[in-house]
């Protein structure tokens, strides 16, 4: 792990007993610094939270869970928590965690310095990082790394056809699913690393396998994973590879942007990666998540849309319009309900199929889909009737309770059932996705 100077913090002693030595790494509001503990003299790492202009109470929830997350842990292969200590001096005021220092040189570094990864050297890093991952998802509850990447493995003693020692560091954004229960999720990790379901918050043991699967497929073709081809999501890297296609299926289940298509746990990656023709033996999980074609996805959001916002919107225009016009007003009611819900229909339609094909395919969030599509829809529908009444010349009434009586309250009861359609959509679209 290399370093560079950090000028004021050079030699300076934290809680009378680190010494500072050199920066390891630096974002905004923490640093990383190798010192040497004066106790024992062994070199330890330091990380430092401090209250600088660039503070967030973010930094500090995410700070205190890797404390309390590295306390809990003990494996060889992952930093050992050693102290954690408050720093209030004149010149300084935070938070740091002391952990062991491993010496060894980083994927990424390896990557900078040209070194290149065989197909038998990419598997043996997989096995090890699986037995990691396996230890952590077993804990209770589930440890879920969420940042894995090649900058956060570190390899020792790699000589010959052996890669050597491996260890997984960095548990600055680890989080446990317990976190998750009821509770907003940050969402952090490293972009091209990170899993759909990531971007929406949702993170679980099944996200750190996609994370790991896009580091191998970074080793093997010496490309972020972002620069490289994706089609519906899926990282396209074959072209740049020469793999087995054993190896090539494995990688491309491993980075599947579907849940449900991808290894439930660590051990039944490991043992896929270990015995290719067991595949056979998850083939039910992997046709859990059900494939919703942009094709059916267009045909059910007009239909839905088209029948049940329709329909819905008549019946309410008809009920609304025989309580001021009995008869008469139920049948011309139902009639001009019946046509602003079919126009209102297709292009809610059109809209919702839009949204869900640029920003929820495949679907990860199926709440906030839900949420999206329907105040969408509510808004839209809304503003397009009372435009529609005002072209019928609804417009002319002076009085303000006759605006809200002919032109307001009818847009919003359309409004309103568009709405509804909307969310009948994305029920059906979660159902089909299997979530």
């Amino acid at each position: 792990m290399s370093g560079q100077n950090i000028g004021d913090l050079s030699k300076e002693i934290l809680a009378d007993r680190y010494q500072c030595d050199r920066r390891l790494g630096k974002q905004a509001g923490r640093q990383t610094l190798l010192a040497r503990d004066l106790k024992t003299q062994q070199q330890v790492v330091v990380k430092l939270l401090s209250f600088s202009s660039d503070f967030n109470w973010e930094d500090l929830k995410l700070f205190e869970r890797e404390v309390e997350t590295l306390k809990s842990l003990s494996h060889v292969a992952i930093p050992r928590y050693l102290d954690s200590f408050e720093i209030d001096t004149p010149n300084r005021k935070g938070f740091a965690l002391v952990q062991s220092y491993i010496e060894a040189k980083s994927l990424q570094e390896y990557l900078s310095d040209g070194r290149t990864f065989s197909e038998s050297e990419v598997k043996q890093l997989a096995t090890a990082l699986l037995d990691i991952l396996g230890y952590l998802h077993q804990r209770q509850p589930p440890v879920i790394h969420r940042d894995i990447k090649p900058s956060n493995i570190l390899l020792k003693n790699r000589s010959g056809n052996s890669v050597g020692e491996v260890y997984l560091v960095d548990f600055g954004a680890v989080q446990t699913l317990a976190t998750q229960q009821g509770k907003t999720v940050t969402v952090v990790g490293t972009y091209g690393y990170m899993p759909p379901e990531q971007f929406g918050g949702r993170a679980v043991p099944a996200s750190d396998l996609y994370s790991l699967g896009a580091t191998l497929i970074a080793l093997i073709t010496k490309q972020h994973p972002a620069d490289l081809p994706q089609k519906d999501l899926q990282i396209e890297f074959e072209q740049f590879s020469q793999l087995s296609p054993g190896f090539t299926k494995w990688l491309k289940w491993m980075t599947h942007p579907s849940l449900e298509r991808r290894p439930t746990s660590a051990e039944s990656a490991k043992e896929v990666l270990e015995k290719p023709q067991q595949i056979s033996k998850y083939s039910q999980t992997l046709r859990q998540g059900k494939t919703v074609t942009t094709l059916s996805l267009f045909d059910n959001a007009i239909d839905r849309s088209i029948g049940m916002g329709a329909l819905a919107v008549a019946a309410c225009a008809a009920i609304y319009s025989t309580f001021i016009f009995p008869v008469l007003g139920t049948i011309v009611g139902g009639s001009i309900g019946l046509f602003l819900g079919l126009l209102l229909g297709l292009g809610n339609g059109i809209i919702v199929w839009i949204v869900t094909r640029l920003w929820f395919f495949p679907l990860t969030n199926p709440k906030l889909h839900r949420q999206v599509l329907t105040g969408i829809s509510i808004v839209l529908c809304t503003s397009t009737s009372i435009v529609f009444f005002r072209i019928m010349g609804l417009n002319t009434l002076k009085d303000l309770s006759g605006q809200i009586l002919f032109v307001l309250a009818p847009s919003l009861i359309a409004g309103l059932s568009m709405g509804a359609s909307s969310k009948s959509i994305a029920r059906w679209y979660q159902k089909e996705s299997g979530l």
